[in-house]
């Protein structure tokens, strides 16, 4: 897997845009990564950027930031409704791919003790990263904020885990570490009252509001602690403020865990808690940016209540996600910038982008990729395109109702096998690209001979292996077609025998090509095992298309409505 982190710093400045840019360009003067998001915010005076990038380069540009913004901003001279310690206020990792959580833990304490030394700035670190289990929590570590910092520092209990002990008054401290990946939403309501914002705040938090006595005072345990009534979610940071650029008060939110606490449940909630209030919720503001399947459940869940069928493209689930949630009242809440998922693309120029006729024209060149790997891919695509469509054609209509369940199941399903069979479109292409690539090493010496060798052989294993990932994923969609033969709209039966023969031609082209490939590797046993593997499939799938296409003909033949 590609090495992929994503770093998260969050600057004390929104105002002005000179000093963004200069961090900005600071950043971005790195190579190795690839700058996704800069988001100013006027109210907070507070810039949250996003990049990302290997090891190597996310370490640099983070510092690089670091360094820029404790020299172009001052904290002596800084104001702004959202809660900081420094110039960089925080600079968050989180691994995404080919990179374990322990690598990154390693790799903020570089960060830190390099920012400690060089720039003389105090730092902490937090999360996954914290030293001590009371520095975990990023509220805790923050508290008394930059103007409490001095006396801060002066407690032992909150000497820096790097760098002296010492007051920096110009960049104050800052704060590092490793974190699962945090989805800063916030949800808008027709007010200008902060403190009913603050308080539906306090009620979806986890860490919920002080308890109060029958006279409204603060119950405190033994030891003089608050006690807290626990919020309605787990995994959520919550408070209420006002934003004066938009004159609307809003309940500004960190989702911890997605899993746990996911966007729409709580959008959902806090409409409720509105409405007990005589508020409305008039929109919703994604800040930074959000994995991919925060936006399907979400999608999934509002087509739901509407009593839709949930086996939708991924487009139409995301559409439906941001219109429910209104992701665009204060600014258009753009796909392709906004999903993290969309940014990280394996390919620079993926095959599954172009149109029908740049595709077609492509594979039509003197080049042998594209090539037949990737045409019984998109069979195999089109095979599930279609499954989904008789799927959702059959949700809902007369007679069918008592398939409704299914019919969902099967759409979604579909729908989930498809996007996975279009992204082999690529990695079949790819996978030929790197055999040629190790094809070209150069073989002068009996060591670059042996080099090449191995090269060749792992390179010629990938590339068996996707076709032949391409002929399983087929296989699971022939496995959905049963069901839609029997009990499908018979109005789109012949659709579902189209669906068969595609999947047919996508196994059997796939098959030919793990053949192929095979030729080329000299690892017995992979070639016993892989060999053996596609023949089965191609036996199992000659069988059952043959029936299927056997009971459609069957139906049609018998369908006086067409």
């Amino acid at each position: 897997m590609q090495e992929i982190i994503e770093c998260i710093p969050n600057f004390s400045e929104g105002r002005d845009l000179k000093i963004i840019q200069t961090i900005t360009d600071a950043i971005q003067s790195v190579s190795g990564i690839k700058l996704l998001n800069v988001d100013p915010g006027v109210d907070t005076n507070r810039t949250v950027m996003t990049f990302i990038g290997s090891k190597s380069g996310v370490l640099e540009a983070a510092f690089a930031g670091i360094a820029k913004a404790a020299e172009v901003i001052d904290m002596r001279k800084h104001h702004g409704a959202h809660a900081r310690l420094g110039a960089t206020d925080v600079c968050p990792f989180v691994p995404i791919s080919g990179v374990t959580e322990e690598e990154c833990i390693e790799l903020t304490k570089k960060l830190a003790k390099r920012v400690a030394d060089e720039l003389n700035i105090p730092v902490y670190l937090y999360e996954k990263s914290a030293q001590k289990p009371e520095r975990t929590n990023l509220a805790a570590i923050r508290e008394g904020e930059y103007e409490g910092l001095a006396e801060k520092l002066k407690n032992p209990e909150w000497k820096p885990d790097f760098g002296k002990p010492e007051f920096n008054v110009k960049s104050g401290a800052t704060v590092i570490g490793v974190r699962d990946f945090l989805i800063a939403y916030n949800v808008n309501l027709n007010t200008r009252d902060a403190k009913l914002a603050n308080d539906i705040a306090l009620t979806i938090r986890e860490k919920g509001r002080a308890k109060r006595d029958a006279n409204g005072k603060i119950v405190k345990d033994a030891n003089g602690e608050t006690i807290y009534i626990p919020g309605v979610f787990k995994s959520v940071k919550a408070v209420g403020w006002y934003l004066e650029q938009y004159r609307l008060a809003q309940v500004s939110i960190n989702l911890t865990n997605y899993a746990i606490a996911p966007p729409h449940e709580v959008f959902d909630e806090i409409c409720r808690l509105a409405a007990e209030k005589g508020l409305r919720v008039t929109g919703s503001e994604l800040v930074g940016l959000i994995p991919k399947e925060a936006m399907l459940i979400a999608g999934r869940h509002y087509l739901r209540l509407q009593g839709k069928s949930e086996g939708v493209p991924t487009a139409e689930l995301i559409r439906v996600a941001v219109q429910s949630m209104g992701m665009n009242e204060i600014t258009p809440f753009d796909p392709q910038k906004k999903i993290i998922e969309f940014q990280v693309r394996e390919f620079e120029k993926a095959l599954v982008d172009l149109s029908v006729r740049d595709f077609i024209d492509e594979l039509s060149m003197d080049s042998p990729a594209p090539g037949g790997g990737s045409v019984s891919a998109l069979c195999g695509a089109l095979a599930s395109g279609l499954i989904s469509m008789v799927a959702n054609l059959t949700y809902g209509k007369k007679g069918y109702e008592r398939f409704n369940h299914r019919m969902n199941e099967i759409a979604g399903q579909a729908q989930e096998l498809k996007d996975e069979l279009l992204r082999l479109i690529d990695l079949d292409t790819t996978a030929f690209n790197r055999v040629m690539a190790c094809y070209r090493m150069t073989k002068k010496s009996d060591d670059e001979k042996y080099a090449r060798s191995i090269a060749i052989e792992e390179a010629m294993k990938q590339a068996t292996l996707v076709p032949l990932e391409v002929i399983k994923t087929t296989q699971k969609t022939i496995r959905l077609m049963d069901f839609i033969v029997k009990h499908g709209n018979i109005n789109s039966i012949s659709d579902a025998g189209v669906s068969a023969l595609c999947a047919e031609t996508a196994v059997k082209g796939a098959a030919m090509n793990v053949r192929i490939n095979l030729g080329s590797v000299t690892d017995e046993a992979f070639r016993s095992s892989i060999k053996s593997e596609v023949d089965d499939i191609e036996k199992e799938t000659t069988r059952i298309v043959r029936r299927l296409v056997r009971s459609v003909n069957r139906k049609i033949g018998g369908n006086r409505s067409l």
